[in-house]
């Protein structure tokens, strides 16, 4: 009976953060999602004082930042989710590191698991000293699984062979013991453009082109984590998820706050199908003409089922969950149970995705997960000329764009 009542409770949340969600994209439409829409505003509004004091404080020098002594490189963006950030962290992370530089991603690691309770208490009784950051990988090994790291940072861990993931919400605590610990002369923050505690930094800003800023409003009402004008702060602008058309109504909206950024073009090219338990991988063509499913929990899935369909496949079925879900094992059996009555040939999910899966499971239709890598379409010949031009420049003023 307790478990039914649990059960009921959490379908209950879940199907009121999709709608929370499903507001703040525009996805919902009506009086009830109109009042829900007013009601986010107002909360949107002292969201907003405090985003805006914090950075005064910053820039007045009220509050101080911290230098580490080597290249700190952010990736990040002005809005929450959906604009491909870590394949473009792990390129930048693998260009830099094939250039001889000793790397260490940076991530808060978010949805991570936290340290028990009772430690944090008990540390927080005795002035016991913090535990120390993370260390997802340590350039040889993978640590810790998706669960304890957080999805991206695992997926970055285990793409990524000679480079350094460390999670930690304190970034200048894991970048000092990066350095210290491991030698590192790098930084790569992940997710790093509201994080201002570190000083000295190349802001590469990504923006979605296909949805730059949402309806413009802050969170809670709208996608935006600080206002569009804070376009000024970026070093660079990589648009991402381009399709090469020129939109000069974007380009001058970007101009309007910042005239100095560089702005690369950038789309995200599905390269293979890798199978979800076994690795086997099946190229593209494969999608032609099969009826397949697509499950995910990410911040806009229409663009990993369009790619589906961009490739000849016919996705009869498709799932949804709220950004970062972990998947449960009912939840898995569901999608299994209905993919295979709708005669399926396969399911597919996206790579983050396939992180957060638990252990095989058994199933008579095959799981595969969709590997997409980072292209530059304009702005730059290819990627590697993008690192060279950002991050081995002679002209060090560069980097201090739009910064304090």
């Amino acid at each position: 009976m307790f478990r039914d009542a649990r059960l009921a409770i959490e379908s209950r949340a879940l199907r009121f953060a999709e709608f929370t969600v499903d507001v703040i994209y525009g996805r919902q439409t009506g009086k009830r999602a109109m009042v829900y829409g007013v009601f986010l505003y107002l909360l949107s509004l002292p969201y907003n004082l405090v985003v805006q004091l914090r950075w005064w404080l910053y820039r007045k020098r009220i509050i101080h930042d911290q230098p580490l002594g080597c290249l700190v490189v952010v990736v990040g963006n002005l809005t929450v989710g959906g604009t491909g950030k870590t394949p473009v962290v792990e390129k930048f992370a693998r260009s830099l590191a094939e250039r001889g530089r000793k790397v260490a991603i940076l991530s808060r690691g978010y949805k991570s698991l936290p340290d028990p309770l009772w430690q944090r208490l008990w540390r927080k009784m005795t002035y016991g000293t913090p535990p120390p950051p993370k260390v997802v990988s340590d350039g040889e090994n993978v640590l810790l699984d998706s669960e304890v790291a957080g999805d991206e940072p695992y997926m970055l861990a285990k793409n990524l062979p000679g480079v350094l993931v460390i999670v930690d919400k304190d970034r200048v605590k894991s970048g000092s013991y990066a350095i210290k610990k491991y030698g590192v002369d790098t930084l790569v923050l992940d997710d790093g453009f509201q994080y201002l505690p570190l000083k000295g930094r190349l802001n590469l800003l990504l923006i979605d082109k296909t949805n730059p800023f949402g309806n413009q409003k802050l969170l809670p009402r709208g996608i935006l984590r600080e206002p569009v004008k804070h376009l000024k702060r970026a070093s660079y602008i990589f648009l991402t998820k381009s399709d090469g058309v020129p939109d000069p109504e974007l380009e001058q909206l970007i101009r309007r706050y910042n005239k100095d950024a560089e702005i690369i073009e950038c789309a995200h090219r599905p390269q293979y199908l890798e199978r979800v338990w076994g690795g086997e991988r099946l190229p593209l063509e494969t999608l032609e003409g099969k009826r397949v499913g697509a499950f995910s929990a990410i911040a806009t899935p229409e663009s990993f089922e369009q790619f589906l369909r961009d490739f000849g496949a016919s996705v009869l079925y498709t799932k949804r969950f709220i950004d970062h879900h972990r998947f449960t094992e009912e939840e898995l059996t569901q999608i299994f149970t209905q993919a295979a009555e709708a005669g399926l040939d396969f399911l597919v999910t996206t790579e983050k995705d396939a992180v957060r899966l638990p252990a095989e499971k058994m199933t008579d239709l095959p799981l595969f997960y969709l590997r997409l890598e980072i292209d530059i379409i304009s702005g730059g010949n290819d990627f590697e000329e993008a690192v060279s031009r950002i991050c081995f420049s002679s002209q060090p003023a560069r980097a201090n764009v739009g910064n304090r």
